[in-house]
């Protein structure tokens, strides 16, 4: 152990705004320093358990608009920690520049410290690095472009009425896991001048009104023949699987202000897309990295050993992996899952063995662990990590086998792969897979709208691996969509020769959102 060369930076639990200033600055010093981390800067606030609570139902955002729904979940929250049910996380990150890292005052020093290391520094250099996060979201913009969403929503309360808005804010948000750009297009975002367009777009609106052009008599509309199948769909920009951007482009009857509203839920949509394809590299990145700080801490004399065990214990309890036998078992813990791949690329790269150079003979014996591991923080996610660098080492350690459960091919559970030789490709492959968005999530698009006929919208979604989108679902969310539309919406679902094996239709309501 290296002799102590830093001054104590707390006794005991409690702590002060001072006291978290020295922290911060040490943490910071031991990332940046030593890990070579490269963050976006901080800004560290200390909050209460029910606004924690608060945080908690609003999607972790430090400002959004009003909506029902989160008042319903801080009411969920509430009410399984009040009765000693659930606990709070030590924190909440936010993908933001500064960087937002929301402290629970209850926390002692020692927690204070494990969370600024994982959040402030860990979180953040992922949020910043990743290319999933740059390709997809806008940390310098993201606030202030919260913060005219709340304020326009506000002011389209106050002239369209609630009940309005939150009709549209309900149908957008049973939408809004439909409502992203899988697919990187030129433009990057920039959240900062959607106020600015918006404006731009209402006064060009207002600029051209004229109330004369309701008088003028409308020619015969074209038949359906007179637009073949391709050029309709062409003309509409189909297949579109952006459900939420179709809507707001093309949706006949809504109103200026709906167009708006879905366009602030797709973007918050847009938002929060990389942290579903990364939740093992992002918790593993910054539980790696606070166990590094912290250690470091501890041989440089900044923690004592009491604190150190204080931290070991919580640290124990969040990589914690229940096995496949335990009652507790609902999967691999992302937190267990990923701290273990980043310590065992860290071995890789310094001891490797035999069979870690035949499997990972790019980085096996390179020696410097931080520079892969940044490189591979920066370049991949969950999907493309765990299907490139979990080890068989890893996979023994952690005991992992393949089930499969396929009635078709045989009754009941059937072990298909173990942790040998012959298995640790297809275990490898199969756990990959649950974590690939396009495996996990129904591929769901608009293939076609005849606009000069009945303007019937048909979705179609393609079954994959046998799998239904569940019945009552499945209607509620596409009455949401034949609202928003106004006109009748058929969803078709498709298996890969494009059968239609399932149908579902919805009419708009009465009380349509745009009529």
């Amino acid at each position: 152990m290296a002799k102590a060369s830093m001054e104590r930076l707390f006794e005991g639990a409690d702590w002060d705004f001072a006291t978290i200033q020295r922290i911060h600055d040490a943490c910071e010093k031991i990332a940046i320093k030593e890990l070579g981390l490269d963050v976006y800067p901080n800004q560290i606030e200390i909050i209460t358990a029910e606004q924690m609570l608060d945080v908690y139902s609003s999607i972790g955002m430090p400002l959004f608009y009003k909506h029902w729904s989160f008042g319903k979940h801080f009411a969920h929250h509430e009410a399984f920690y009040r009765k000693g049910l659930r606990g709070l996380a030590y924190e909440i990150v936010i993908n933001s520049s500064p960087c937002i890292s929301y402290l629970m005052e209850e926390n002692t020093a020692t927690m204070q410290a494990l969370v600024i290391a994982h959040a402030a520094f860990g979180h953040n250099h992922f949020f910043k690095n990743n290319y999933l996060f740059k390709l997809w979201t806008d940390a310098e913009g993201i606030l202030d472009y919260l913060n005219f969403a709340k304020g326009y929503i506000a002011r389209c309360e106050e002239r369209y009425g609630h009940t309005a808005v939150e009709r549209t804010l309900d149908a957008a948000h049973a939408l809004m896991s439909h409502g992203v750009h899988r697919y990187a297009g030129k433009k990057t975002p920039d959240l900062r001048d959607e106020e600015k367009r918006e404006r731009e777009r209402r006064e060009y609106d207002e600029r051209i009104f004229n109330d004369l052009w309701r008088t003028v008599p409308v020619g015969k509309g074209r038949s359906e023949p007179d637009l073949d199948f391709e050029r309709r769909r062409s003309l509409a920009g189909l297949p579109q699987e952006n459900i939420l951007y179709f809507l707001e482009k093309m949706a006949p009857r809504l109103k200026p202000w709906q167009r708006e509203i879905l366009r602030i839920v797709r973007h918050v949509a847009q938002y929060f897309y990389p942290q579903s394809q990364t939740k093992v590299m992002n918790e593993g990145t910054a539980t790696y990295v606070h166990y590094r700080i912290m250690t470091r801490l501890h041989e440089l004399g900044g923690i004592g050993d009491g604190d150190f065990l204080e931290f070991l214990k919580s640290h124990t309890n969040v990589v914690f992996q229940p096995s496949f036998n335990d009652p507790r078992f609902s999967g691999f813990n992302p937190y267990a899952l990923g701290f273990a791949m980043m310590q065992d690329i860290e071995r890789i790269v310094t001891k490797p063995k035999d069979e870690d150079r035949h499997w990972f003979p790019d980085i096996a014996g390179t020696g410097d662990a931080m520079a892969v591991l940044r490189d591979l923080w920066a370049n991949y996610r969950d999907e493309s990590f765990i299907s490139q660098f979990l080890s068989p080492h890893l996979m023994r350690q952690m005991r992992m086998f393949h089930l499969t459960d396929d009635p078709e091919e045989e009754e009941g559970l059937r072990v298909a792969a173990i942790h040998d030789e012959r298995g640790y490709r297809r275990i490898r492959r199969e756990l990959a897979r649950q974590y690939d968005v396009g495996w996990i999530d129904p591929h769901i698009e608009i293939v076609d709208v005849d606009l000069a006929g009945d303007r019937r919208l048909l979705v179609k979604h393609s079954v994959l691996n046998g799998g239904f989108l569940e019945d009552i679902d499945a209607k509620r969310v596409l009455q949401h969509l034949a609202d928003l539309w106004s006109y009748d919406v058929l969803l078709q679902e498709v298996d890969g020769t494009g059968a239609v094996l399932r149908e579902h239709l919805a009419h708009p309501r009465l009380s349509s959102l745009a009529a």
